[in-house]
C-alpha cells in the first residue's frame, strides 16, 4: 500500500515514514499542503497520513480539495485537537478518520490497516514527473509543453518506470509488462527501448530521468549504479 505523510514536524514525519516502510508500506512525505496537493496529483496514493495544523494550506483545505478531485483515498487525521467540534470539521472537509496527538504506533496501524480494508487504489490518467507529463489513456507524452511521439510499447516502458518512481524495476518485471510470458524477449531489446525513449524525451546525462542499473533493470528517482 502506497500511503503519503503529510507532516510538518520533521522528526515525527521520518520515524512514520520509518515505521510504515519497516510494516512493508511504501512511503511518501509531504511537509505542507501545498506539496501534499502537487505530489498527489502525479502519484496515486491508497492512503493519507494528514495532519491537520500545517504551513499555508491546512490540512482540512488539503483534505477538501482531494475530496473536489474524487480521489478514492483513505484519509487519517493526525491532529491534537480533539473537542467534538473539530472532529465534526475533519470529518466534513473528507477525512475518513481522526487519531489525536500523541498517539502509539500500533494504535496508528490498527487504523491504517482498517481504512487499508476499506480503500481502493485509482489509477490516474495523468502522471506528472517534473515538467515530463504522460496521458495514460490517449497515450500521449509531453514534455516542457511539447508533445512527444512514442510508439505504444515505448510509451508502456516509460509509465512503468514512472510509475514505479524511487524503486528499482528489475529486468524481469519490464519483459512481463510489456510482453507477457514471451520468454524469447533478448536483454538488448529492452536497452534498445530505453536508449529510443531516451532520445526521444531529450534525456541526457548528468540528469537523467531514467537510470541504469547493471544486472538489474532500470528505474526513475534512483541514484545511478552505472
Amino acid at each position: 500500500m502506497n500511503i503519503l505523510v503529510v507532516e510538518d514536524d520533521a522528526e515525527l514525519a521520518q520515524l512514520l515514514a520509518q515505521g510504515l516502510r519497516e510494516e512493508a508500506y511504501t512511503v511518501n512525505i509531504a511537509r505542507d499542503g501545498a506539496a501534499a496537493l502537487e505530489i498527489s496529483l502525479a502519484t496515486s496514493f491508497d492512503m493519507v497520513l494528514l495532519d491537520v495544523m500545517l504551513p499555508g494550506i491546512s490540512g482540512l483545505e488539503v483534505a477538501r480539495q482531494l475530496r473536489c478531485r474524487k480521489e478514492e483515498v483513505g484519509v487519517l487525521m493526525l491532529t491534537a485537537r480533539d473537542t467534538l467540534p473539530d472532529v465534526v470539521h475533519g470529518l466534513d472537509a473528507g477525512a475518513d478518520d481522526y487519531l489525536t496527538k500523541p498517539f502509539s504506533f500500533q494504535e496508528l496501524l490498527a487504523r491504517v490497516r482498517s481504512l487499508g480494508r476499506r480503500s481502493k487504489p485509482k489509477v490516474k490518467n495523468v502522471i506528472e514527473l517534473g515538467d515530463l507529463i504522460l496521458e495514460t489513456n490517449s497515450f500521449r507524452t509531453f514534455r516542457a509543453g511539447c508533445e512527444i511521439r512514442l510508439s505504444f510499447t515505448e510509451f508502456r516502458l516509460l509509465e512503468l518506470l514512472v510509475r514505479n518512481q524511487g524503486r528499482v524495476v528489475p529486468r524481469s518485471a519490464i519483459v512481463e509488462a510489456l510482453w507477457g510470458d514471451r520468454r524469447q524477449i533478448e536483454v538488448n531489446t529492452i536497452d534498445a527501448f530505453v536508449r529510443l525513449v531516451r532520445r526521444k524525451i531529450g534525456d541526457i546525462a548528468p540528469q537523467r530521468v531514467i537510470q541504469t542499473h547493471r544486472g538489474l533493470g532500470y528505474s526513475v528517482g534512483v541514484a545511478n549504479c552505472a
